[in-house]
């Protein structure tokens, strides 16, 4: 009888020994402060409940798990790219830049990094973007959540140096207050003189 051909088997892109992180953003979109990224390894014995994408919970919520990563966690690592770095490179490279950071701050090294989105940081492990990752991969979830809380929480503590602004209301992005703030005053130290609005006042 001949031999028959083995059957290929896909191989999925996390199906990998070791480690994996996963990572995420925020603040590529607002008109001041930094970009902050979040790495975080998750630990499977110390499952955390109610983890999913940072824009779909309250902040309370946030805060709540804020805690809860940190202190469950394998590993995890907060990083950010500042306002200098974003106007310089651009926010894209600024924010590939931060994630680049974040994952090298883990204590743990990563076998395998999985990137909210469609682009990448230099890394030197394997590394795999998930479009909406931060809704479906429960480590780049935590990511995002840290992130964020860690970015709302930057806001809040500048708010105190400029109340104008308020930042600690529109965390940075571009809304109508906002807007009005920024033809009364100008610009602050940490407004992204790149940023259209920005930039059109600085003409």
């Amino acid at each position: 009888m001949p031999k028959q051909a083995a059957p290929l088997q896909a191989t999925l892109v996390w199906s990998v020994e070791g480690l994996v992180a996963g990572v995420d953003e925020a603040g590529r979109g607002p008109l001041a402060g930094p970009v902050v990224a979040g790495a975080v390894i998750l630990d499977e014995r110390k499952p955390i409940r109610g983890l999913a994408d940072s824009k779909k919970l309250s902040a309370k919520r946030r805060e709540a798990l804020f805690d809860e990563i940190r202190a469950k966690a394998l590993c995890c690592s907060i990083a950010q790219a500042s306002v200098l770095e974003i106007d310089t490179l651009n926010i894209l490279q600024a924010t590939l830049l931060a994630m680049r950071r974040a994952v090298l701050g883990l204590r743990l090294p990563p076998k395998l990094v999985l990137v909210d989105g469609n682009r990448l940081p230099v890394l030197e492990m394997r590394a795999e973007a998930i479009v909406k990752g931060d809704a479906t991969v429960p480590a780049i979830s935590a990511a995002s959540i840290l992130a964020k809380v860690s970015r709302d929480r930057w806001c809040a503590d500048y708010h105190q140096l400029f109340p104008q602004y308020g930042f600690d209301q529109h965390k940075g992005y571009g809304t109508a207050d906002h807007l009005a703030a920024l033809r009364q005053h100008g610009p602050c130290p940490e407004h992204r003189r790149t940023f259209r609005p920005v930039t059109e006042l600085l003409r």
